[in-house]
This record gives structure tokens, sequence and C-alpha cells, in this order.
């Protein structure tokens, strides 16, 4: 996964996707005292600056957020907050060099698959201690699975993400489509959008990019399916088990059975995205944060009225699992000062602060009573339903080289739609490329 992205916060995402301005039961209660929750410093800090970083472009939801937390801890700790946005192309290249004893943070937000890779560089300080006591002790244990490593949390979560189906609403209304129940329903409805709305429209539209996995996963995980399991000290490929296979199977039917152009395997969710505000896909599989970007792409044509969410079925019925995606922070392990970048994880991540990030940012909230209010919200249940099964891909910190920089499954899925392997062949080879990027040391 690629680190998550905040989305702005526009009169069109809160109606749709975030719920926020519609739904006043989601709205984290505000405490008459804004440090309110979070563990006392005292005035030693004072003078002392901070350095964080948060992920991606600066819009005016994640900004004012970001100032209400920092004026926060600086009332709350005398020390004063240096914020720097790190835009999305740049933010690997400061990361290696941060890691390797250039300017670093204090503290970062992170993407929660991010964290063994760069615990495994000590790039990481261990802040097991926060969520032991606190707020922070009511965040369910299976959130940490990402970020627990030896025992030790080396980042704790803020914002979770799952992903449902975004659809054409009015396409549907016009041609008297129901929300899918089924898989076998999504076929039919995209098989209908194709003949009324031309073959060069994706029905549904197979991403085959760098997050090509968000989609293979919740197909293969709803049939039983892994990537690969510890076993031992040793990483095991599945991906030749016949529940795998058959989630693989569903996934490159996509292109196979028409529904989605043979021209576009490597597309990722942004290709789509920008496809789909140009009447050009019927569905995908998506989140809240694309919503923006729709907007902006189709100039304003494509807003809320015309869009809405339906979580991804099952084969076998019910919801499909999703990605348990989502942003953490972490300190950073050259921080000039880390029982202060301790204390400001501890506030940021209480449960008013936290709450607010992930309601004001597009994602769910960690708090379970938090995220049980969003279920109340139909434009909320489809994700709160999704993340209800949500589980992570291998917590290895070399999954990132086999799920994109060598897309192993993403060639895999191609050889099969291009007729240049059979399913069997194209998973067993797979599987000894996974395991063996897996485990190397």
């Amino acid at each position: 996964m690629k680190i998550m992205k905040i989305a702005v916060t526009t009169a069109t995402t809160a109606a749709l996707a975030l719920g926020l301005a519609a739904c006043s039961s989601s709205e984290p209660a505000k405490s008459a005292d804004p440090t309110a929750g979070a563990s006392a410093a005292g005035p030693k800090f004072a003078g002392e600056t901070l350095t964080m970083w948060r992920l991606g472009d600066s819009n005016p939801a994640a900004q004012k957020y970001t100032d209400a937390l920092v004026a926060a801890f600086e009332q709350q700790t005398g020390a004063k907050v240096k914020v720097e946005w790190i835009p999305w192309p740049q933010v690997n290249d400061k990361f290696t060099a941060a890691a390797a004893g250039g300017a670093g943070p204090d503290v970062t937000e992170i993407g929660n698959d991010q964290v063994p890779l760069w615990q495994s560089q000590d790039a990481l300080h261990p802040i097991t201690p926060i969520v032991g006591t606190g707020d922070q002790a009511q965040i369910p244990k299976n959130l940490f699975g990402l970020e627990t490593i030896d025992n030790e949390i080396y980042a704790v979560p803020w914002g979770a993400g799952s992903r449902a189906v975004l659809y054409r609403k009015d396409w549907f209304a016009d041609l008297g489509i129901e929300i899918p129940k089924t898989w076998d329903e999504v076929v039919a409805a995209a098989k209908k959008i194709q003949a009324e709305k031309g073959k060069d429209v994706d029905g549904f539209a197979f991403n085959g990019g760098s997050d090509a996995n968000h989609l293979l996963a919740a197909l293969a995980w709803s049939e039983g399916g892994e990537y690969a399991l510890k076993e031992g000290d040793k990483w095991v490929g599945k991906l030749t088990e016949p529940a795998f296979k058959n989630g693989f199977t569903t996934y490159t039917g996509l292109v196979t059975e028409g529904l989605s152009g043979k021209s576009r395997l490597t597309q990722n969710t942004v290709d789509i995205r920008r496809r789909f505000a140009n009447d050009k896909v019927g569905m995908y599989l998506t989140a809240g944060w694309d919503l923006p970007g729709i907007e902006e792409d189709s100039k304003g044509k494509l807003k809320g009225d015309k869009l809405g969410f339906f979580a991804l079925p099952a084969k076998a019925g019910g919801a499909t699992p999703s990605f348990f995606g989502g942003n953490d922070i972490a300190v950073w392990n050259d921080a000039k000062n880390k029982e202060l970048a301790t204390e400001f994880v501890k506030l940021a991540t209480n449960k008013e602060w936290a709450t607010r990030y992930a309601t004001e940012g597009g994602l769910l909230p960690v708090y379970p009573d938090a995220l049980a209010k969003l279920s109340e919200d139909p434009a909320q249940a489809p994700f709160a339903e999704a993340f209800a099964k949500a589980k992570a891909l291998p917590a290895d910190p070399n999954w990132t080289e086999a799920g994109e920089t060598k897309a192993v499954l993403q060639n895999a899925a191609r050889s099969v739609i291009e007729g240049k392997a059979g399913i069997d062949e194209a998973l067993a080879k797979a599987n000894g490329e996974l395991e063996a990027i897996l485990n190397q040391q």
C-alpha cells in the first residue's frame, strides 16, 4: 500500500463518504480544555522545538487539524512544534535519507504497512508504554499487527482505512440497476453498464498497478486464501492453494470476461479515478479520499448526488475482507528529545485527537465507540462493514518489494490475461518469487 492520502473535506466529501456534516454522531466530543486526556509533561520543555513530518500536500482540513493539535501541544508543554509537509513523490527519498543519518523529524506520520520496513532500518523508536495506559489502551490489539515487532510497539494507529466500491449512482438509477449484494450481481451490473455506455467503459475497473493487491487481496481473502504465512522463522507462500487461486481467478476474470479493458492492465487507483471522472468507469474499489480528485478531474460535474459506495460482495455472500490500511504516528529514532516526541504521540493518539484526525481526514477512527457510531450512518456503513473484516498483507519489511517494486502478483495476473501462462503456472512462479523476497535477509 502507498501511504494513505488525506482527502480535502469538501461539502461533497462530507455528505457522501465521510458523513461529517450530516452525521453529528461521528464528531468527537470537544473538550473545554484542549489538552484534556493528554499526560501533563509540565513546563520543563519550554524553549525546546519538535519537528513533525506530515505526509502529502497540505489541504484546508488537514492544516486546520494540525494547527489545532500543535496549539494544544504547545500550550501543554511549552515547546514549539515545526511542521513539515512532505509531498508524496518525495516521501521515500526523505525517509531513506533520514534513516541514513540525515536531517530527520522527531515525530512522523507513517503508513501502517511501512512500519516493518523502517523499523528494520532502525529508524523508529519503540513506544510500547504509550498503549498500556490511558485512552490508547482502548485501541483494539488487532490493530497493532504491523506495529508490533519482537514484542515492542513502534507506532500507534492514528486513523484506519478500508475500501468499498465507488459507483455511478446516476447510471445505476438510469439503467435500473440495484446495488449488488453478490459477486454475480456485480458482474451483471458491469455488463449492463458496458452495453449502454460502450465497450470502452470499464464496468468494473481492473487494478493492475502498484496498489493492485488491495483488490486482489479482498477477493482472495474472501475465499479463505492467504499470500504467505510465517511458519517458524520462514515465510511459506500460499499462492498455489485452491482458496487463493479462486480469488485470483475472479480478479483476472475482470479482464478475461471483458468487464475491464485489456489495454489497461497496469492502471492503478489514480489512473482509474481519472477515467471514472471522465465517464469511462462504472465501478471500482477505492475509498472516500478519491472524491475530491474526482470532482476536480470532472471539472465539478461529478459530485455527491451522482456517486455512491457499497461493500464489495464476496462470491459466497457478505462483504469481502478489506485491506487494513491506515496511517500511524511514530517517534523517529534520531529524535533530539524522545521524551518530548513521545508526549506528542501520546496527545495526538488520545481519543479526542485521534478521532478528529480520522473523521476530519477521510479515515476511520481506531477507537471502537467512535467507529460504531459511523456504522449507523448510511454513507459510512460500507466502510465500517469492510473494516470489520479487515486484514493486513504479510507483515514483513520486504513486502513492499514484492507487492510494488517487483510487482510479483501483478506480473502473474498479466501473464494469465495475456495468455502467456496458465493460472497454475503463473501462481507457482509467483509463489517462488514471493518466498524468495520475503525470506531474504
